[in-house]
Order: C-alpha cells, then structure tokens, then sequence
C-alpha cells in the first residue's frame, strides 16, 4: 500500500483510467461485433455503415492512448478488407 501522498493519488489516477480504457475497449467490441455481424448476414450497406463509424471510434481511442495507433491502422485494414472481400462475393 501506497504511504506517501503523492503515491496514494497516482494509484487512483491510475484504477481510473484503467476503468476508463476498459469501457472504451468494451465499446470498440461491441461495435466490431455489429459489423461483423452485418457482414456475415449480408447487408453490405449496414456494414459500410458501421464501418465508418467504428473507424472514428477507433481513430479517438487511438488518441487517448487506450490503444497504439498502429494497432488501430491494422484493425480497420482488417475489417475494410472482410468488407470488400464480402462485396467481391456478392457481385
């Protein structure tokens, strides 16, 4: 346990942020799922949809450090590339 002052405040600066990160985490998966979701079921234009917005999304967290920048360039690349590829198929 913490006795100093200074130390006491970081150890609750940090539990904060850490609850922080996780709820920004558990966002960002909820809101993958729904495009996967939507990719699996067919409906493109949802998809794109979701997509787009999932993209700020990541992009913000991104910025706030929750998650590293390049870590968030190889997801979206990732689901752009299930997108077009669920586009190629259809077509």
């Amino acid at each position: 346990m913490a006795n100093l002052a200074q130390a006491k405040k970081r150890n609750k600066q940090n539990e904060t942020q850490r609850e922080r990160s996780r709820a920004r985490k558990s966002m960002l998966k909820t809101q993958t799922r729904a495009l996967l979701d939507s990719i699996h079921d067919g409906d493109l234009d949802k998809a794109k949809a979701h997509f787009v917005a999932l993209s700020k999304k990541l992009d913000q967290v991104a910025a706030k450090g929750t998650l590293h920048k390049k870590t968030v360039a190889r997801r979206k690349s990732r689901l752009a590339k299930r997108i077009n590829a669920a586009a190629a198929a259809k077509a």
